[in-house]
């Protein structure tokens, strides 16, 4: 693989797509497990979390959906020769398939110790377009009384997730409400989780305890700021969240305001046209006055 990507380079392969191919093959090995027998004890979603250029590519084949980090290449320098699929294609029959295995493996997963691979079953087949996934997956979440404090409250954001995937954006607001606000724990945890998504926490977890433990302190806050900064639109299911992590985010790093990791000008507009429109929920306008206030803070 070595010789082959130094090969690639010298051909004008972009450095970029190269770097995306360990994660690439990791998709591929979780896609192509997921279409095996295996046992929950065995299988290698349960592994480690997944972070979001991991599952962005695993998911492509499902939705169609091309990935930040591939749509965000720059042109190639020669066109390709011949027919060539526009993104990885996965046969109707497969995808059915893995979408039966992602039930039955999140079905099976009932251990404590199964926590994590019932977690990321769960949250892959939420992508199935089948009639009754929304309620399935209902079904399943509510039914689940994990152990500990953490565990549930991952429980309550993937129902709050997934409800917002299927347009439900109201349970996204009463996540935020009864587990995030005037609750410590839960808004570090919310900024790790988030953090390690993006991959401000660059070392892979094995499992989601590093969400309780782990001081936010320890990583910057730059990669996120980009991330929420670039999603505060209406048209994203999960805005509320964006608009409280960004909130919770500035409010533990003023610093972000004053180091060039944003565009103040650009955020301020940003935020002055969220606050103006007619279908901002109220948790969101408290965040966003929260914002506009940090954003004059910055400039005294």
């Amino acid at each position: 693989m070595l010789v082959y990507r130094h090969q690639m380079l010298h051909l004008g392969v972009s450095p970029q797509l190269l770097a995306a191919l360990d994660r690439a093959i990791e998709a591929d090995v979780l896609l192509a497990s997921a279409l095996e027998d295996h046992t929950p004890a065995s299988h290698p979603l349960g592994a480690w979390v997944m972070q979001r250029d991991l599952a962005d590519l695993l998911t492509w084949p499902l939705h169609g959906r091309v990935p930040e980090l591939i749509a965000a290449l720059p042109a190639p320098n020669r066109p390709r020769r011949g027919p060539v699929a526009a993104a990885p294609e996965l046969p109707a029959a497969d995808r059915e398939r893995f979408f039966t295995r992602m039930r039955a493996t999140a079905e099976q997963a009932t251990g404590g110790d199964q926590f994590l691979l019932r977690r990321q079953a769960l949250y892959l087949a939420g992508y199935d377009r089948s009639p009754d996934t929304t309620d399935w997956l209902d079904h399943q979440q509510r039914s689940t009384h994990p152990e500990g404090w953490l565990d549930q409250w991952l429980n309550a954001r993937s129902v709050a997730s997934v409800g917002a995937r299927q347009g439900d954006t109201d349970q996204i607001t009463g996540f935020i409400a009864t587990t995030l606000v005037d609750d410590d724990a839960g808004e570090a945890a919310n900024l790790n989780y988030w953090a390690y998504w993006v991959g401000e926490i660059p070392d892979i977890q094995l499992d989601d305890t590093f969400m309780g433990t782990r001081s936010p302190d320890s990583w910057h806050g730059r990669r996120l700021l980009h991330h929420v900064t670039g999603r505060l639109d209406p048209k994203f299911g999960y805005l509320d969240l964006y608009v409280h992590t960004l909130w919770a985010l500035l409010a533990a790093r003023p610093q972000l305001l004053r180091d060039g990791s944003v565009n103040r000008s650009w955020l301020r507009e940003r935020v002055e046209i969220l606050l103006d429109s007619p279908g901002v929920s109220r948790q969101a306008d408290r965040d966003l006055a929260g914002v506009r206030y940090a954003l004059r803070l910055a400039e005294v």
